[in-house]
């Protein structure tokens, strides 16, 4: 289903779960003007074709105990398609790497990278992540505070 076969009622479908994942069907269907079965069959058209991807808690870190939030921007010695999809793969096996973004230019990889704290970063940094196979360098940002935090995209209607 390419965006452009989204109708508005589609859009107002997506923009509700994405706002809210835990509505009922029920409420879902009120919101947007339709009954419940015709809602939920255009919600299971929607993840069928892969415009919903996923529905996930958004869980506080702080309160799991992950104080920093770190983006590491990561350079190769190669970028080989075969070399980077090893570092994919490394990756992949990280859970304290949270989001990893292919770039163009002179940065490889930006990683977001969460830990409970400056010394749990630090090893995992040296031991995870300087040391994996074909990493040249890493620079590293600590995160101060975050002033926005909206996943997901912008919906128009």
């Amino acid at each position: 289903m390419a965006d452009t076969n989204l109708d508005e009622i589609d859009l107002k479908i997506l923009q509700r779960l994405q706002n809210d994942g835990r509505i009922t069907n029920v409420e879902l269907a009120n919101s947007v003007g339709l009954t419940a079965p015709p809602c939920l069959r255009r919600m299971r058209a929607l993840e069928d074709e892969g415009v919903i991807k996923s529905y996930h808690a958004a869980i506080d870190p702080a309160k799991m105990g992950y104080t920093i939030t770190v983006f590491a921007m990561v350079s190769l010695k190669s970028q080989a398609e075969n070399d980077l999809r090893a570092f994919e793969d490394h990756v992949q096996k990280l859970p304290e790497v949270r989001e990893c973004y292919m770039l163009n230019g002179e940065i490889d990889f930006m990683l977001k990278v969460v830990a409970k704290d400056l010394q749990q970063f630090q090893s995992f940094l040296t031991s995870q992540l300087t040391a994996a196979p074909n990493v040249a360098s890493v620079k590293t940002s600590l995160t101060i505070r975050s002033a926005k935090h909206q996943p997901g995209v912008p919906i128009d209607q």
